[in-house]
């Protein structure tokens, strides 16, 4: 910890302080419009400091949280482990820095170290220290490093962590041996023998997901999980392992249908594993997803987060509560229309805190184990990481203007206090937009909620012109959250209006509203879509004649077809979008999702149909739009060959168009300079048609 300065009024300070007398009286003379707050700009985002994985301390006292920051020149991030008192009585203040990347901090449950993940030495592995931040040492040494979840047990001298292994290999000698010989090797041939050999960004041919085991003391190692299985699945990494009470099993997360299969199904299922390893035992039988074990605290019950669907990644999440050592399973909740999202035991077990999506808002809810209504608690902005205290709650928020920060809420509700402050100097300088909550009526008279955004320093009495932005998923949403990609905040003060809208599909709004966008791309989710259209364009303050539209992923489809239906639009940006179904069926890496979307496997004749219906592709000779369209090399989610088609076509029919292809990234646009260039490129594209 760094030591505190001497607080003595030496001869130096007592001139600074005169200096500043005087620098106050004259800025009262100085015109009220110098000091007037600016729009917030692009390098604001870049940024912006990064908070995230709080951690409660056992005792309640001390909350450890990721604190990374990003320079706006070389691009370069740099994530530190910072502290800050639970009560927020003082500042927080850095634990645990350097050059390298410092993150995922846990106590142990005694109270008297710290793990986390670190990149100091090279590639990353876990490192313990004191409780204060002092004595580090290094715990692991694999050779494929290491990866969240990091979790340690409850007596306090174990670790359990993911790491790449090969599916051939049982330990870390074959694990070091493979990877130096592929490394040495001449030929960078990929060899495919079966489903999966990629997944979002990366080709996994040969790697697998293993839940690995450390002692803390001795840094001895060994892998639970060996086989040709992903434990947990990638990029389902979340919460997906945790000790038993007794600190002798951990229970992990995993798809066991075996290759191939495992790829159409999203039967994620629940096991349990001896620390020392063995034949892992399963919990549950259900043909869906199963996700976060977690136990109470006296052990008698363990929760899992749970789907009832089959094959359907956007079912409602339910929380299922399984007797110990018994199995008797019974559902927490069923009647209030919400999907579980994070969740956490009180510390008496009483009673679980859980967040939840509900129209637009992130909020923090309260359940009692032995059951009844969830009682909401706060509400969001955008609430995630919650890590329930005694009498209160620590959790992180967000919302569309400002970036996460840290806070606490008593139990009942009744007080709340941000205890983290990273992001003040900036937004003290920034007139946000205005945010507002608005719903129109779309198809079948389903109220259709949007957020719309005024420009800063916004007048009524002028014509402005208005972005609608649409988001992914399709089931996702635009809550009134933080995004660090697509920041409607920052949209808005470029100068447009911003729509940002949550029609069918959307997440929050109960599940059949959800579901009514599977099979139907198409269909009522447009005329949803055509009513903010028209309810925004009819505004006093928007001219209807400069509107642009933007969206990514299934909103980078939204758009592929909207341009090819209508022309109403004088700019359009489409990101990793859906062009032509039928090609991208086969070449997505999740082949479950676009066979639920669709209706079967592409020779079905249900997916057939709505290819046929609802490709946009079949109605590119229509668009006459100007369009900027994105599309990256590492993204497999929407191969990259889905925006190359889209900008053939409109070339080859003489449409102003555009491509820009990132070739180090993946469905998301993550790097800092990345990021800028995106932006500046996309805005540049909008001002041109628009104007600003």
């Amino acid at each position: 910890m760094k030591p505190e300065r001497d607080h003595k009024d030496t001869k130096a300070q007592r001139k600074v302080s005169l200096h500043l007398c005087i620098f106050m009286v004259l800025a009262v003379a100085i015109p009220a419009t110098a000091q007037t707050k600016r729009p917030m700009a692009l390098n604001d985002l870049i940024t912006a400091v990064r908070v995230g994985d709080p951690q409660l301390s056992p005792d309640g006292r001390q909350v450890l949280y990721v604190r990374t920051t990003t320079d706006g020149q070389s691009g370069k991030r740099n994530a530190d482990i910072w502290s800050v008192p639970a009560d927020g009585s003082r500042p927080a203040s850095e634990l645990i820095g350097g050059d390298k990347a410092e993150n995922t901090p846990r106590f142990s449950p005694d109270g008297k170290r710290i793990v986390f993940i670190s990149t100091r030495d090279g590639a990353a592995q876990v490192y313990v220290a004191d409780a204060n931040g002092r004595g580090v040492k290094q715990v692991t040494r694999l050779s494929g490093g290491v990866q969240p979840p990091l979790v340690i047990s409850g007596d306090s001298k174990r670790i359990a962590f993911v790491s790449d292994a090969y599916s051939t290999c049982t330990n870390e000698d074959c694990n070091k041996k493979t990877r130096e010989g592929l490394e040495k090797d001449p030929v960078k041939m990929r060899t495919l023998t079966g489903l999966p050999y990629r997944h979002w960004d990366e080709w996994r041919e040969s790697l697998r997901h293993h839940v690995f085991v450390a002692d803390i003391d001795t840094g001895e190692t060994r892998d639970v999980t060996p086989g040709d299985f992903d434990s947990p699945p990638h990029f389902y990494e979340d919460n997906a392992i945790t000790f038993s009470p007794d600190s002798r099993s951990v229970a992990f997360v995993s798809n066991r249908d075996g290759r191939d299969k495992e790829m159409w199904t999203t039967n994620r299922d629940v096991w349990l594993v001896p620390v020392e390893g063995g034949q892992p035992k399963k919990v549950t039988t259900n043909q869906a997803a199963d996700e976060q074990p977690t136990f109470s605290p006296d052990g008698k019950v363990l929760a899992i987060r749970s789907q009832r669907r089959a094959g359907f990644e956007s079912d409602r999440w339910y929380l299922d509560l399984y007797d110990q050592p018994g199995g008797n399973k019974r559902t927490l909740f069923e009647s209030m229309d919400i999907s579980v999202e994070d969740y956490r035991f009180s510390p008496d077990g009483r009673s679980i805190w859980f967040t939840a999506e509900d129209r637009g808002t992130h909020n923090l809810y309260n359940v009692p184990v032995a059951g009844g209504a969830p009682r909401m608690i706060a509400k969001g902005g955008s609430i995630s990481q919650l890590l329930p205290g005694s009498d209160f709650v620590v959790f992180a928020k967000s919302t569309i203007t400002a970036p996460t920060e840290i806070f606490r809420v008593s139990a009942d509700g009744s007080s709340t206090k941000q205890l983290t402050h990273e992001n003040a100097a900036w937004l003290n300088q920034v007139n946000m937009p205005q945010v507002e909550s608005v719903t129109v009526t779309g198809a079948g008279g389903a109220p259709i909620q949007y957020w719309l955004l005024k420009p800063p320093n916004f007048d009524p009495g002028r014509k402005y012109p208005a972005v609608f932005m649409i988001h992914g998923g399709p089931q996702g949403s635009w809550p009134d959250g933080w995004s660090f990609r697509w920041n409607p905040a920052l949209w808005a003060s470029q100068g447009w209006v911003i729509a940002a809208p949550n029609p069918r599909g959307s997440t929050g709004f109960g599940q059949r509203f959800v579901d009514e966008i599977s099979q139907d791309w198409c269909g009522k989710v447009m005329t949803d879509l055509d009513a903010v259209f028209n309810a925004v364009s009819k505004m006093p303050f928007v001219d209807a004649n400069q509107t642009g539209i933007a969206g990514a992923s299934y909103g980078g489809y939204a758009v592929d077809w909207i341009v090819g239906h209508t022309d109403r639009f004088k700019a359009a940006v489409t990101h990793d979008g859906v062009f032509n179904l039928e090609s991208m069926a086969l070449a997505t890496e999740e082949l479950w999702f676009v066979e639920w979307e669709f209706g079967g496997p592409p020779w079905s004749a249900a997916a057939r149909r709505n290819y046929a219906r609802c490709s946009p592709h079949l109605s590119a000779e229509k668009i006459k739009t100007p369009t900027l369209i994105i599309t990256n090399e590492q993204d497999f989610r929407v191969p990259v060959d889905q925006g190359l088609q889209l900008f053939t076509a409109l070339r080859r029919n003489g449409i102003a168009s555009e491509a820009l292809v990132f070739p180090d990234e993946g469905h998301w646009v993550l790097g800092a300079l990345n990021s800028k260039r995106w932006h500046e490129s996309v805005f540049g594209w909008m001002k041109r048609y628009l104007g600003q």
